[in-house]
């Protein structure tokens, strides 16, 4: 317990972290387009080919790393998890109506929104506790896809029931194990604000600190692309 430090505050910005935060978006929304030509426009490419799967999922992953390490770079995560969490509420009632069957439950946006909310917990606690914490929630996560249960109410926890089927699916188990492995890597790479002093285009960091911005809108955008370029 109490081995977590607040960062001591610069003007400096990390630009590693924004390099790979810029990066995650841009992996995001080509994976989003590779979906929706296939999905909507029937073009003969597919989203579950290995490559695509990984720079899809590679996005993910990187999103809730980060989410982790930032969560020490912040001084209101519960606030800001909120508002995402929010988001991925609008983003649960949009495919709810669009989609039906497969709309989104507890989508990326929810698992981020959970995660922050939960990060002012495991920063207090102590590395040795919470590296056996990361390997307890990814040992259950695996576990868990190997059992079906009769309610939906389990699906954050990564409990699903037998037909579940979603577009876009992060539970708490085993994807928090990310989370805090970010956690771990702010405590001893981070927490007295050192970092890797590059210099980075402005459109890399512009890209980096509006990426929920990006998230929320580059797909009513990609649709309206595809929509238009089968009409006109």
């Amino acid at each position: 317990m109490g081995e977590w430090q607040p960062l001591r505050r610069s003007s400096q910005r990390f630009q590693e972290i924004d390099l790979l935060r810029a990066s995650a978006i841009v992996f995001m929304v080509i994976f989003h387009a590779v979906y929706d030509l296939h999905e909507f426009a029937g073009a003969a490419v597919d989203y579950r080919a290995p490559f695509w799967f990984i720079l899809g999922k590679t996005s993910a992953l990187l999103f809730i790393l980060l989410s982790g390490l930032s969560s020490g770079l912040s001084t209101s995560p519960v606030r800001r998890g909120l508002n995402v969490l929010l988001y991925g509420m609008g983003v649960t009632l949009v495919t709810y109506l669009v989609m039906k069957e497969e709309y989104v439950r507890f989508g990326i946006l929810h698992f981020l929104g959970t995660a922050m909310i939960l990060s002012p917990f495991f920063r207090r606690l102590s590395s040795r506790l919470l590296g056996v914490i990361t390997v307890l929630i990814a040992f259950l996560g695996f576990w868990f896809k190997t059992l079906t249960v009769q309610t939906s109410f389990l699906l954050p926890l990564g409990l699903m029931y037998e037909g579940f089927s979603s577009i876009d699916y992060y539970p708490l188990f085993p994807y928090l194990a990310v989370t805090i492995i970010g956690i771990l890597i702010y405590r001893h790479f981070y927490a007295q604000g050192t970092g890797i002093n590059w210099r980075l285009p402005g459109w890399v960091q512009w890209l980096s600190r509006n990426s929920l911005g990006i998230y929320l809108i580059h797909q009513p955008i990609l649709l309206l692309l595809l929509y238009l370029s089968k009409h006109l």
